[in-house]
């Protein structure tokens, strides 16, 4: 009888430890947020705007802690290339994904386009994954795009 005690509650032990150390890594990890999302990032992206041609972009944004997003574009487009200033919001969600809703705007300051994007965050955070969900130029014409990119954060 003692025996069948002693083995049961092994049993429960075990049983509870397991499910606990399988916890712990889930809880370990903090959620995705804006604070541990700020921080300036190198970020390049291609791909076709479409009826117009190729575009590839590098681009160093900063993301603050309170959603907002700045930083100095250079792209070309069909081979054309232009450097523009960009600044907007982002939104982060707790499970990794966000949005972005941004405006560029060239040397003098005039807006070239809006743009949105939806976001995935990985590598603890260090990396963005994102693909254009719309681009809209200044006088209004939409552009059909498929683009899509990579942010890396930069050491402090």
């Amino acid at each position: 009888m003692k025996r069948n005690i002693a083995l049961t509650m092994l049993v429960i032990v075990f049983t509870a430890a397991l499910v606990v150390s399988m916890a712990a890594p889930a809880q370990a990890v903090a959620a995705c947020s804006f604070a541990r999302a700020a921080g300036t990032y190198g970020v390049s992206d291609s791909g076709t705007v479409v009826g117009i041609g190729p575009r590839a972009s590098v681009d160093l944004l900063t993301l603050d802690a309170a959603g907002n997003i700045k930083g100095k574009v250079t792209a070309s487009l069909n081979g054309s290339l232009t450097q523009s200033m960009l600044s907007g919001t982002y939104t982060v969600n707790p499970d990794c994904t966000g949005a972005a809703s941004f405006s560029e705007f060239d040397q003098s300051g005039n807006l070239i386009l809006t743009a949105t994007a939806d976001l995935v965050w990985d590598d603890n955070m260090r990396e963005i994954r994102f693909i254009f969900t719309s681009v809209v130029l200044a006088d209004g014409t939409p552009l059909a795009t498929v683009i899509s990119g990579d942010a890396r954060k930069l050491v402090p």
